[in-house]
């Protein structure tokens, strides 16, 4: 069962001989799935069999897109590949990508990342099986995604690795997530997201990629990114220990706060959007919200703010989830405690009502950085 095997791969080690010798391609999207997508799979693989499909393959190219933009240092060269990348399909067949040097990959998961865009024929082989509407649906995503991180790259690079607003941080969170979360959702709503869906499903992007923002916060230092103007000062830098770790602790807690207002926004797309209404499709939003509650109580944790409870690793939080399939009203009221522990967090976190305490509004931001691709 592909939930039960992603909950037990050893993402810290993966065994990188077993997936390459994987030759067909519906195994193949499945055995990596759970280290390309880390905690997306599980709410992924629960969804109906089609659905899933499709969602794997879509979020599997966005990993490759993810890739060239964080491992191509160059910025030209990057951005140059995104939009080789996305151009992919614009023809029949997908020509093969750009393959990345095995010398640029920092860790084991970045190795998997490389093996993936090796393996890239696996996933074009099951793109194909998928109906012409969900294969235009996906190069409809790629492109607009690609868009958005040609934006993002350019942007870092005129403003020596670092983002110098809330504005400018939530646009980088729509670009990485926002335009994933609209595609799954038309996908399972079956219809196009009317403008107060699709503002509620960017607001839900920022919360979902705001977790992987302040998780790998010293992991980007050292690379040259910083996602908040604070930590600019410690760019290249291992911020272990004194003046750059209260900079990072502060800036983790400005990431919180700003990801915890969010909240209202994930409840009111689930009924808009009726996503309880199937038993597989509100199990898997209810598993998404779970673990992204889990990453901001451990979150709070690290700050020094008060957490709260909620289920303790990754099996409790898929164990937790499960009643979603036989009672919507059991999901309704997980959503709600939910929200109600992320609105009481943020009201908890220095600043009034949960609003960022530290990263500057617009009206700070230089006027070079303030255009940007459409989200809409």
């Amino acid at each position: 069962m592909p939930l039960m095997r992603g909950l037990l791969v050893n993402r810290r080690k993966p065994d990188l001989e077993a997936l390459a010798r994987e030759t067909d391609p519906e195994r193949f999207i499945w055995r990596v799935l759970p280290h390309a997508a880390r905690s997306f799979a599980a709410s992924i693989v629960v969804l109906p069999t089609e659905e899933a499909r499709a969602a794997a393959v879509a979020y599997l190219y966005c990993r490759m897109l993810d890739t060239y933009e964080d491992l191509i240092a160059d910025p030209a060269e990057s951005i140059a590949e995104l939009r080789r990348f996305a151009a992919r399909f614009d023809s029949t067949p997908l020509p093969p990508p750009t393959p990345i040097a095995a010398g640029r990959a920092r860790d084991e998961r970045d190795r998997v990342y490389l093996l993936l865009i090796a393996r890239c024929g696996h996933v074009d082989a099951v793109f194909r099986t998928l109906t012409p509407a969900v294969q235009e649906q996906i190069g409809e995503l790629i492109r607009a995604m690609a868009a958005g991180m040609e934006w993002s790259r350019d942007l870092f690079a005129r403003q020596g690795g670092v983002l110098l607003d809330e504005e400018q941080l939530a646009l980088y969170c729509r670009h990485v997530i926002g335009h994933p979360a609209v595609f799954t959702l038309r996908l399972l709503s079956g219809r196009e997201l009317n403008e107060p869906a699709r503002e509620d499903a960017f607001l839900v992007s920022e919360m979902v990629q705001l977790a992987n923002v302040s998780r790998d916060i010293e992991r980007d230092l050292e690379r040259g990114v910083a996602y908040h103007p604070a930590l600019e000062p410690y760019l290249g830098s291992v911020a272990d220990e004194g003046e750059p770790r209260v900079a990072v602790r502060r800036a983790r807690e400005d990431y919180l706060a700003m990801a915890l207002s969010r909240a209202p926004a994930y409840r009111r797309l689930f009924g808009r959007l009726e996503l309880g209404e199937a038993a597989a499709v509100r199990t898997a939003a209810v598993m998404m919200l779970l673990f992204t509650d889990l990453h901001y109580r451990s979150c709070a944790a690290r700050t020094g703010n008060p957490s709260w409870p909620g289920p303790r690793g990754r099996f409790q939080v898929v164990v937790g989830a499960l009643p979603a399939l036989v009672s919507a009203r059991w999901a309704g009221h997980t959503l709600r405690r939910v929200e109600n522990d992320f609105t009481t967090a943020a009201g908890r976190l220095t600043g009034a009502g949960g609003a960022s305490v530290g990263m500057p509004s617009q009206s700070g931001r230089r006027a070079d950085a303030a255009a940007a691709p459409a989200t809409r």
